[in-house]
Order: structure tokens, then C-alpha cells, then sequence
């Protein structure tokens, strides 16, 4: 039997998943690993949309993905709500922290919570660039703003409107402080000239959750494709890859994987 062109296009369609996922997955290189070994695998071709969390979970809401894979765990629940993202489940973790110059001109070094260092930065008025794009790191940025007291505004406020490898790199040049996961920290320590000031504060603990785009509200999407994907990042191969990701370079992993886990069974 003949395939006609639309045919083709719909089979060759059905073998691409989409996944919308925040940049801290892709600056970190870990999908430069889990995603060749799932089409190896699986025979899916990934086609990697990296964006803030806040655009990733909207492409997710608006049936413009198939899988997503995201850090904002606030907001992925009003999307499972409305039910345009389905199957919430937990990947990973790691945390974020608190970078900045060496020399440390705000004096935030060893404090314990990021709160405090947050609130002398802004009274010593030293730049902080935040990434200013509704992305997962910058919804906890603005939440520690809040917890604090701030409202930050003034020309030490900086706001990139860029990834988080990109703001690491205004950040050093600027010698400014920012927020940042760990993982992206340690795959990109050696291009900037910062360094980790403020850890281990448990209200910084950074959790992935992946979620499948609903095929009864996108009958577009590729809902068999997704959940392949979904199913491998928190199968055992995956896990093992997270366990191990970033040991041979960093000496420390960069991600801890929590398949099977719930939230309120991880390290606070």
C-alpha cells in the first residue's frame, strides 16, 4: 500500500515527541545524555524546546508539546487543575544557591538563609541579575524577594530576560550576585568568575517534576510519544544516568534522583 504525502507526514509526526523543559536541564548537558539513549531506545526522535518553566508548562497548557519537564512545582498544579497537563511525577532534585564575585562586596558569604542575603544586597545595593522570565528559578527569586521584604527595583537590579547559562555569564561579567541551580553552576564554574556564597538553605531545595500533555484535550499531540518519554526519565535507566550525571567531571553529581519518591520525603 501507498502512503500519501499526508500520510507520511502524520507517520514521521508520530515517532517526534516534543519536550518543553527548562534550561537548567539542557545548560547542565543532562539531556545531551537521557535523550539519545530514550531514541536509541525507543526509536522517537526528541525535539528539545529549552525555555524558562513558566513558557515550558505554557507550551505544555496549550498543546504546542507533547512532555514537559519542569522545575515549579506551584505552578505545574494549576495546570494538572485544569487538566490540560496530565500523570504529574517526581525526577529529580538538586538545589539552588546564591553566586557571586570572590571578593564578595556585599558581605553575604556563610549566611544561612537566603532571605537575610537577599535583604544585604539590596541595602548595600550590590547588582544582582535576575533572569526576569517567569522561569522556574525566577518564581523562587521573586519569592525570596517577598519573604524578605524587598521589592527590588533600582539601577543594582539587573534583569537578563535570558537562560540561566546566559545570566551566569552577565552575572561574572558584571561581578553581581544571582540565584542559580547547582547544576548549572558546576557545568559552567570554570567560564565565570563566581563563586557559591549562600548554600543549604532548605527553602531553596529545586524539584523536576515531568508531566504528559493530555491527548482527550490535544487529540494533536503525540500522547503515546510523551508518556514514553515520561516513563524513561523515572524508569531505572534513567535513574541511573541522573545518579551518575556530572561524578567523572564535577566529583559530585549534579542532580539526585526521587522516582518512586514524594515530595515531602526529600532532604529539607
Amino acid at each position: 500500500m501507498l502512503l500519501t504525502g499526508s500520510d507520511c507526514t502524520a507517520q514521521a509526526a508520530s515517532k517526534t515527541v516534543i519536550l518543553a523543559t527548562t534550561t537548567s536541564t539542557q545548560d547542565s548537558g543532562l539531556l545531551d545524555v537521557l535523550v539519545p539513549m530514550f531514541e536509541k531506545e525507543s526509536g522517537y526522535v526528541v525535539k528539545t524546546v529549552s525555555v524558562g518553566t513558566g513558557q515550558a508548562l505554557a507550551l505544555g497548557g496549550r498543546g504546542e508539546a507533547d512532555v514537559v519537564l519542569v522545575h515549579a512545582p506551584e505552578a505545574e498544579k494549576r495546570y494538572l487543575a485544569e487538566g490540560t497537563l496530565i500523570n504529574r511525577r517526581l525526577v529529580m532534585h538538586n538545589d539552588f544557591i546564591i553566586v557571586g564575585p570572590p571578593a564578595d562586596p556585599a558581605r553575604i558569604r556563610g549566611l544561612r538563609k537566603a532571605g537575610n542575603a537577599f535583604r544585604t544586597i539590596a541595602e548595600t545595593k550590590a547588582p544582582f541579575v535576575s533572569r526576569g522570565d517567569n522561569s522556574g528559578t525566577h518564581i523562587l527569586e521573586k519569592r525570596v524577594w517577598e519573604q524578605a521584604g524587598i521589592e527590588p527595583k533600582g539601577g543594582w537590579y539587573l534583569q537578563s530576560g535570558q537562560g540561566m547559562g546566559q545570566t551566569l555569564g552577565i552575572t561574572s561579567e558584571k561581578r553581581a550576585y544571582t540565584l542559580v541551580d547547582r547544576g548549572t553552576f558546576l557545568a559552567f564554574a570554570k567560564r565565570v568568575q563566581l563563586t557559591v556564597l549562600v548554600e543549604k538553605d532548605s527553602s531553596l531545595l529545586n524539584i523536576y517534576h515531568v508531566m504528559e500533555v493530555s491527548p482527550a484535550r490535544f487529540p494533536k499531540v503525540n500522547g503515546a510519544g510523551g508518556k514514553a518519554f515520561a516513563d524513561f526519565v523515572v524508569s531505572p535507566k534513567g535513574h541511573d544516568v541522573i545518579k551518575t550525571f556530572g561524578v567523572d567531571k564535577f566529583g559530585e553529581p549534579l542532580f539526585f534522583p526521587d522516582a518512586g519518591k514524594r515530595e515531602e520525603e526529600l532532604d529539607r
